[in-house]
């Protein structure tokens, strides 16, 4: 495979609109740190258990966010961004002085100029609940009230679940991460849980006074590995699992054709809770997916093994650029994306937020970072000036940080993180990102 990216340097970066929301974004588990002043999550347990992280370590250090969270809003307000999109651990909130944390987080970002985007879960469930239980979206849903009352005064922009995919297909389908489970497809119903909790918690947002309310989605092109019929069927089936499940849902308020009569329960009257209206679309975007019909043999792809009884192979996208991580790097993806959303959906999709895009690479000279980010907000660009009401763009990540199964093994970090000392270092990427965002007011 080509490794390297080129970056378009003899042309500056499209102008977007003023108001165009610039920001990055991190997640609790993988940078707060302090695991012994909250309650445990699935993570906790998960990492405890010999083989689960590929580099054998925890989360219970990582960035030591919590007590340097001062140092990171520096880094944020040096960096420029109109926004941080962080999570709050429900762990957290449930241990005593836990949102005394995040009260002082939104303070300090607000004294800095820089707007709090909170994400109210991010993987990192309370051991105490389960999305294979229905009880938990109610539990879910408390919760959020909690944290609505506290911080609405001063958070405006609210994010309910981040990638409900991922977390179902790896958690509880493949078992390659917290809570470890194997189930295939008999994870459904915790795919619609997490989408019953989502509507839950906008009702509970809307009741707080919100008015500004979103999810983060991971969606990416799926691409046949070939025209024969076999191969477009397995990758429209990828495609139905991936994007569909929990998009059409969410923005149409069905089920994509077979699907509802897999889920549990009152499936029409869960379908009108979690289709409330909410005020943008965010999608998390990596990369696309190359699918083709089963193989009947385990595959390894993207540091996952795939089992042979599933009914697709991911290939892999040959000719392109990859990362550290091995992931294709495909900028056009982006714009296929959201141009194919807009015609999926119409005027159901409302206005997008990208609420992570970023890449894995070492070294504090990460230029390949720097191309891959250069390409990208481009071709953010070009779905602009194709139609789509863009209205944002959240870089992954603010720190290098512990990247689940993978442990400390892949930095995607703006900043470099010395794990031994917690020094940090803006990446040679933290400075394109800062002239860009200069250059763009």
């Amino acid at each position: 495979m080509i490794r390297r990216m080129a970056i378009d340097a003899g042309n500056p970066i499209p102008r977007f609109p003023a108001e165009f929301l610039w920001g990055v974004s991190t997640s609790a588990h993988q940078i707060e740190g302090a695991a012994d002043e909250r309650e445990p999550s699935v993570w906790d347990r998960f990492e405890a258990e010999p083989g689960r992280i590929k580099d054998g370590s925890t989360a219970a250090v990582a960035c030591d966010h919590y007590h340097r969270h001062r140092e990171d809003v520096t880094l944020l307000a040096d960096l420029g961004v109109d926004a941080y999109r962080f999570s709050i651990s429900w762990p957290r909130v449930n241990s005593p002085g836990g949102l005394d944390f995040y009260d002082r987080l939104v303070d300090d970002l607000c004294a800095a100029g820089v707007r709090p985007v909170p994400t109210l879960f991010h993987w990192d469930l309370p051991v105490t609940q389960d999305w294979l239980d229905r009880d938990t979206a109610a539990h879910f849903a408390e919760y959020v009230s909690v944290v609505a009352e506290r911080l609405g005064d001063r958070v405006k922009k609210w994010i309910t679940l981040n990638e409900p995919a991922e977390h179902t297909l790896l958690g509880h389908a493949l078992g390659a991460h917290a809570p470890g489970k194997t189930l295939l497809f008999d994870a459904l119903p915790v795919a619609h849980h997490q989408l019953l909790a989502h509507g839950l918690a906008v009702r509970a947002l809307r009741a707080a006074g919100a008015t500004d309310i979103g999810i983060a989605n991971s969606h990416g092109p799926t691409w046949p590995a070939s025209p024969e019929p076999e191969d477009v069927e397995a990758a429209n089936f990828y495609d139905l699992l991936l994007n569909r499940l929990f998009a059409d849902p969410l923005l149409l308020g069905e089920y994509p054709s077979g699907l509802g009569e897999l889920m549990p329960g009152d499936v029409e009257s869960d379908l009108k809770v979690i289709a409330e209206p909410i005020d943008w679309y965010g999608v998390n975007y990596y990369a696309p997916s190359r699918v083709g019909a089963p193989q009947g043999a385990e595959i390894e792809f993207g540091g996952l093994t795939l089992p042979a009884e599933l009914p697709f192979s991911v290939r892999e996208i040959e000719d392109v650029p990859v990362t550290d991580f091995g992931w294709p790097v495909v900028p056009e993806g982006l714009t296929e994306l959201l141009t194919t959303f807009r015609d999926r959906y119409g005027d159901r999709l409302p206005p997008v937020v990208i609420t992570e895009n970023g890449c894995s690479y070492d070294g504090i000279d990460d230029q390949d970072r720097i191309a891959y980010l250069d390409g990208h907000v481009r071709a953010l660009h070009r779905a602009l000036e194709a139609g789509v009401d863009v209205r944002g763009y959240f870089v992954w990540s603010l720190l290098d940080n512990f990247e689940w199964a993978e442990g400390y093994e892949r930095r995607f970090g703006l900043v470099h993180v010395d794990y031994g000392t917690q020094a940090r270092t803006p990446k040679a990427s933290y400075g394109w990102f800062q002239g860009m965002l200069r250059a763009q007011r």
